[in-house]
């Protein structure tokens, strides 16, 4: 790939997205470029993946083909004032807030710009992520194409159109938080019946890692592949049974709900 990425941010979500592109090679290390808020993350971000660094968001985005926006949705607009004048005209600019549309990007621009809004998660950073994007009209095919070569280096990509994209968070974005609470509760359950802390964690997340690949690698309904594991009148059907007495299923609707009601409130 040819084209530079600049980073406007570096935080958690731009270090992981760093961190999937440079364990892929899909881009050398010159080529990506990030500034940050500190000097402290700046020497953060050099250290651990090796990138170019500069504290100069206007120097970021005169050389980026493709900036990334990574700040909080409250910074956008001043950011963007900061740079507008010197990002390129044919520039791709991604970015990755929640509640954050094309038109309000175009608007704080105040021209057409192409622009793809992105709901990358944390597990970008071990090449494991999901990313949901969403092009505007001024984005090309074969620049949507070299966006998602960029993206799949660190994980699958699923193209929405922007009605969508305020459902992701809920679904990918923020549900790796919601899978790391299930693990650790698993854990805890370990702990309780006598496993040490490291063998639980260890069992618990592999079978969380196994069950999701037999989603994906079966293309069996996850009802299906829950109903083989449950042999009749046994433990795991018990467990299903309480589970459900419980309202594990009601309970993780109800959080994915809050959470993109927030979003909603977020774009207002």
């Amino acid at each position: 790939m040819q084209q530079t990425v600049g980073f406007i941010g570096s935080g958690k979500m731009a270090q992981a997205m760093i961190g999937g592109m440079v364990g892929s090679e899909v881009i050398p290390k010159d080529q990506i470029i990030a500034s940050a808020l500190t000097p402290a993350t700046l020497d953060h971000v050099f250290e651990m993946f090796g990138i170019q660094t500069n504290n100069d968001n206007r120097a970021i985005a005169e050389v980026a083909d493709i900036l990334i926006l990574a700040v909080k949705p409250y910074s956008y607009e001043a950011v963007i004032h900061e740079v507008r004048h010197s990002v390129k005209e044919e520039a791709i600019v991604i970015t990755i807030a929640p509640g954050i549309s094309s038109s309000d990007i175009e608007e704080a621009f105040g021209r057409e710009v192409k622009v793809i809004q992105a709901m990358p998660n944390t597990p970008s950073l071990v090449q494991a992520g999901m990313t949901a994007i969403s092009p505007n009209k001024q984005v090309t095919q074969e620049e949507l194409s070299i966006v998602v070569q960029l993206l799949e280096s660190f994980g699958e990509v699923e193209i929405l159109n922007e009605g969508q994209m305020k459902a992701v968070p809920s679904i990918s974005g923020s549900s790796p938080a919601y899978v790391y609470m299930i693990i650790e509760a698993m854990a805890d359950g370990g702990v309780r019946q006598g496993l040490t802390r490291e063998q639980s964690y260890r069992m618990a997340s592999q079978a969380v890692l196994g069950a999701a690949k037999m989603v994906q690698e079966t293309g069996k309904h996850p009802g299906e592949l829950k109903d083989e594991v449950c042999s009749p009148g046994g433990s795991t059907i018990e467990a299903v049974a309480r589970l459900e007495d419980e309202g594990l299923r009601g309970v993780l609707l109800a959080g994915m709900e809050a959470c993109t009601d927030k979003v909603n409130k977020m774009s207002e």
